[in-house]
């Protein structure tokens, strides 16, 4: 309310979203920034926060006889406003009274853009707005005084991002024991998103599993693991308080790495690590992506790959050939955190700008880096071939790619090893207290031990 400074701000949570038929939903998901003011996991409640005369109120409907049959009871809204300290309550159709009151005040209101399309056509009800002038009308200010209280996690988010991670090792964990020749992906792949939902609400975003690591949102684990392939997994857990893990690791099917998956995987962990030693207030996010990127080409020159000045082939961006996305995203009550809000928002200011440059431009987090931040820590290779046949069709970068070299490794497939970063007064640290094996001796030494 002081950040905003005047009007009205509007803050909606979500609702219910039918699965396939009105009555048979998809499992319930609030709203991230409704929960983070509220702390209310309940459909249909509209928050209003009126800055002028410093008064909250929440409007949701309460159950009725009805509603209780099928779904047991639950608190009045009376007793959820008191909860979060607000005193004031009114029914969901009078939150939409209110707004036009204060419209004919002239009265700003202050919202954020709506992402799904409920709230699409709620907004136009209660506010008398066309649809297209919804997002035209969306309060940047608003926007900006959310992200300033989300970025910085308090004490108790980051107690409850360790929890999350506790469910992401027992993912993890059980995933690389599963790994091994024969064993279809999809079962593994079940298996992690019943331990999500045993420990937490279930899976902070659509699991991605694969011995096809080159296709880098591969949601298609249809595949029968085979030895001397890699299997990349990256997968989260949100836990009971909305807050979400994000990991990826790269298993070796057949338990041990061959020399060239060796060779390459210690690449990855060299920029993994590499990143953990600088990730410190002060410095920005996007030198720690470029310096990282560094490694990688310098790592991939050694192998014969790439040729030439590092620093120049980062800066003109050749190494995006085998690492197309950035090093990392902001971590929180989203696994891309406030990423609604507006991507650009979050991960840049105005002394961080994105870049359009291939590869680059997919770095969703570039600021300077702040106490309490917590960010992905997530380094690839891969070896992609429609888009390693296109570049030396076009004959992009060729004073930094061997392309005759590189032709070698298009049956590879993909690595990718990705922790969440905490950012501390000193430096930074993992979430939680363990580490899913990632170094390659302690990784075959677990995959050894598989049952």
């Amino acid at each position: 309310m002081k950040s905003v400074g005047s009007g009205i701000i509007l803050l909606y949570g979500n609702a219910d979203v039918p699965y396939n038929y009105a009555d048979n939903t998809y499992h319930f998901r609030q709203d991230s920034t409704f929960r983070y003011f509220f702390g209310l996991d309940v459909p249909l409640m509209v928050g209003i926060l009126d800055v002028d005369n410093h008064e909250e109120y929440l409007f949701a409907d309460d159950v009725d006889i009805n509603d209780i049959i099928w779904t047991g009871p639950m608190p009045s809204v009376k007793d959820m406003a008191e909860s979060a300290g607000i005193y004031k309550t009114g029914s969901y159709e009078e939150a939409g009274k209110f707004l036009k009151k204060a419209q004919t005040s002239d009265r700003q209101i202050h919202y954020i853009k709506p992402y799904r399309s409920f709230m699409l056509v709620q907004l136009h009800h209660m506010l008398g707005l066309s649809i297209s002038e919804i997002s035209e009308h969306a309060s940047h200010k608003l926007v900006m005084a959310i992200i300033k209280l989300r970025s910085k996690k308090e004490p108790v988010e980051i107690a409850e991002l360790d929890k999350a991670f506790e469910i992401g090792y027992l993912m993890h964990t059980a995933a690389q024991q599963l790994c091994k020749p024969g064993q279809k992906e999809q079962y593994i792949a079940g298996v992690m998103e019943g331990i999500a939902k045993s420990y937490g609400i279930g899976l902070s975003f659509p699991t991605i599993l694969t011995q096809h690591g080159e296709v880098l949102h591969n949601h298609k684990p249809n595949h029968i693991l085979e030895s001397g392939k890699l299997m990349l997994v990256d997968a989260g857990a949100e836990n009971n308080e909305g807050y979400c893990s994000d990991h990826t690791r790269t298993s070796p099917v057949s338990g041990k790495f061959t020399q060239r998956q060796k060779e390459v995987y210690q690449i990855v962990v060299d920029a993994h690590d590499y990143a953990l030693t600088v990730a410190k207030p002060g410095n920005t996010w996007k030198q720690v992506h470029l310096d990282a990127c560094k490694v990688i080409a310098q790592g991939l020159k050694n192998l014969g790959l790439m040729k030439g000045n590092i620093e120049d082939a980062v800066a003109e961006g050749a190494h995006a050939l085998f690492m197309p996305h950035g090093l990392g995203h902001m971590m929180g009550l989203d696994v891309h955190d406030m990423e609604n809000l507006g991507q650009q928002f979050v991960g840049y200011d105005d002394e961080i700008r994105p870049s359009s440059q291939f590869g680059l431009s997919s770095l969703r987090m570039g600021r300077r880096l702040e106490e309490g931040f917590v960010i992905t820590d997530e380094p690839g290779i891969y070896f992609i071939p429609d888009l390693i046949d296109l570049w030396k069709s076009q004959g992009l970068h060729t004073d930094f790619l061997n392309y005759e070299a590189i032709e070698k490794y298009k049956d590879f497939g993909g690595i990718r090893i990705e922790d969440d970063v905490i950012i501390t007064a000193e430096g930074s640290r993992f979430c939680g207290d363990k580490v899913i094996p990632y170094h390659v001796d302690e990784l075959e030494e677990y995959l050894a031990n598989r049952q």
